[in-house]
């Protein structure tokens, strides 16, 4: 009894060291912020062992080291346009071709300097929200394109829509097509190298972003490629939030109907989703390098008219873009803010911008789904769309399957439709990427989307709210507890 009490006693201790140790790293070495390394406090304290490999897992921070290179930026002339367009948007005597963007010079010149996202214009923008049009439309595409095509998922099933689109992009490989397939090794679990076999034969070229070491587990839970990007012959575009799965096409028993939003894109802006996709692929595909061919980056002539940012973000910056761009956005609203997301976890400082907005009599809606795909992730939303409620905010809850859609509108002018959600995991631990839109039409059929949407919602009120069971309210306080690390 005394030895087993004396290793039980020496195990206790060394778990004690360990957590201080870990502890001390998260305080003074890798210096998180205080909410997340409180959150991650608490773990180790409540959990101390367990907390330990949850920490190894997802808590480790991403070195800020330059991930993303290519020496053929410097060919497609992005550091003399941004330099012109800052002395534009400087000159209060310069007009934009369209009064949105001279309303918004402010929200353009902060994306321009911290993320070099250049204004285009003249683009042309197909809405979908429906995953059997997007799907109908990139399948009739990929079997039409003549030079090459680029594409990028965090999650590729090896299911009937998957199978389809690597057979079209294997078809189109053996025709002479350049096919670079790229996919987030989390996010893409299911996908296994063999499924890909016959594309890699046909001449197609497969990335892998952090692969695991460990096959098939793979330990890094965070800092995944979250995008969703293709380009097609350098004359179109896909951002948005589908994914490629049957899940995205209605068929799944658990969520029904899936409702997202997603944008396809003829223009000047297909050459910024074409550098952001060679900055992703030359850091994941190593061996298959791409190098500057004038053919990528071809003249684009279009009959549209759309000013479009494209702007990415990632852990690897210390800047989060696409968050400061969403809470620029409500901070110029002055009638209306419009959201629409799977996952409602501000930070504080998003939060307390709407709460202002509300307050200021700014009229605030939110969709989001009436079930959740990740229990926490919903409890810490409903936690945070409550205090909303209090200041009079509108919420609703979709009841026609699952909302996906990551889209925010305001003022019915300016709009951001992309890859990242409302949450922490999106501004901080995910590579993302959002076009931030400046039209007038645009957001006016996003909003008409929005109306439809809210007749198959239910108005969550703060009644509603407020009669939770108890148990709720519990998992709502741990749930929010740990929202910094969700």
């Amino acid at each position: 009894m005394t030895i087993e009490f004396d290793i039980i006693n020496t195990l206790a201790i060394i778990l004690f060291i360990v957590n201080l140790l870990l502890a001390t790293v998260l305080i003074f070495i890798e210096r998180k912020d205080a909410t997340s390394t409180w959150a991650w406090l608490l773990v180790l304290y409540f959990i101390p062992f367990l907390g330990f490999i949850i920490y190894l897992l997802i808590g480790q921070t991403l070195s800020r080291r330059k991930m993303f290179e290519w020496e053929g930026i410097q060919k497609i002339g992005i550091e003399s346009v941004i330099e012109e367009q800052k002395e534009h948007i400087k000159d209060p005597d310069f007009a934009f071709n369209k009064p949105v963007v001279d309303e918004s010079r402010d929200l353009i010149y902060m994306m321009l300097i911290n993320n070099d996202a250049i204004l285009t214009k003249n683009n042309e923008v197909t809405l979908f929200t429906d995953g059997h049009d997007k799907f109908e439309q990139l399948l009739f595409d990929i079997q039409n394109a003549k030079s090459f095509i680029h594409m990028q998922y965090y999650i590729f099933r090896n299911d009937e829509i998957g199978k389809k689109i690597i057979q079209a992009l294997t078809a189109r490989a053996r025709e002479g097509v350049k096919v670079r397939f790229l996919y987030d090794d989390l996010g893409s679990r299911s996908l296994k190298r063999k499924h890909l076999t016959e594309l890699e034969k046909a001449g197609g070229e497969i990335g892998v972003f952090f692969p695991s070491k460990l096959s098939p587990i793979n330990l890094r839970l965070n800092y995944r490629n979250h995008r969703k990007l293709i380009n097609i012959d350098g004359f179109l575009g896909y951002v948005g939030g589908f994914n490629v799965g049957d899940e995205y096409l209605g068929k799944s028993k658990k969520f029904g109907y899936w409702r997202d939003t997603h944008l396809r894109l003829k223009g000047p802006a297909v050459h910024s989703i074409q550098t952001r996709f060679i900055l992703d692929w030359n850091q994941a595909a190593k061996n298959y390098h791409i190098s500057y061919e004038d053919r990528y980056f071809p003249t684009i002539e279009t009959t549209g008219s759309t000013p479009i940012q494209m702007v990415s973000s990632g852990p690897d910056s210390e800047w989060e873009q696409i968050k400061s761009g969403y809470l620029k956005m409500i901070m110029k609203a002055e009638d209306s803010i419009y959201i629409q997301t799977p996952y409602f976890i501000p930070d504080q400082t998003l939060l307390d911008a709407l709460k202002v907005a509300c307050l200021s009599g700014i009229n605030v809606q939110i969709i989001i789904p009436n079930k959740p795909d990740h229990m926490f992730v919903y409890w810490a939303t409903l936690s945070h769309v409550g205090e909303l409620l209090k200041v009079g905010a509108k919420v609703y809850t979709y009841e026609n399957g699952f909302i996906h859609a990551k889209t925010l509108i305001v003022d019915r002018k300016i709009s951001s439709v992309g890859t990242a959600n409302i949450d922490m995991r999106s501004f901080k631990l995910n590579f993302e990427v959002n076009a931030f839109i400046y039209e007038k039409e645009l957001a006016e059929k996003l909003l008409a989307k929005f109306d439809e949407d809210l007749k198959l919602s239910k108005l969550y009120t703060l009644e509603i709210y407020e009669q939770r069971p108890k148990w709720i309210r519990f998992k709502e306080s741990i749930s929010r507890l740990l929202s910094p690390i969700l």
